[in-house]
């Protein structure tokens, strides 16, 4: 019996938790938590609009280094979303079209990578 897998929370590691928060929320995203553990600690989570899944900011979440993630979002239409991006500051590439779907790139100010994906539906199923 497969059991449910559902992918709920991705680390995201920055340098500076008040700027990247004020970033993800500029772009839309929601703050759901901003908790300090300890000192060396701050938990901020912060979910995509519609998405099950949020990303979790912060020093020390992550034995990855600030600039290195990478994380790919589907969203309905590339251009809006691109659109979207523009209207908040963010520098975002042209959309990238592929048989695959359309793609949209940018980047968190530490650096860490972001494709947008509009999923094109295949002509012949």
């Amino acid at each position: 019996m497969t059991s449910t897998w559902k992918i709920e929370l991705i680390p995201v590691p920055v340098t500076d938790v008040d700027r990247a928060k004020a970033f993800y929320q500029r772009i839309g995203f929601n703050a759901d938590h901003d908790h300090r553990v300890h000192e060396g600690l701050r938990f901020v989570q912060l979910t995509p609009p519609g998405s099950a899944c949020s990303i979790v900011l912060g020093v020390g979440i992550t034995e990855k280094v600030p600039g290195t993630q990478e994380i790919q979002v589907v969203v309905p239409d590339a251009e809006a979303a691109r659109r979207q991006l523009l209207d908040a500051g963010v520098e975002a590439g042209d959309v990238d079209v592929q048989p695959w779907g359309n793609f949209v790139h940018f980047k968190d100010p530490d650096g860490n990578s972001w494709a947008l994906q509009a999923v094109e539906p295949r002509a012949n199923g």
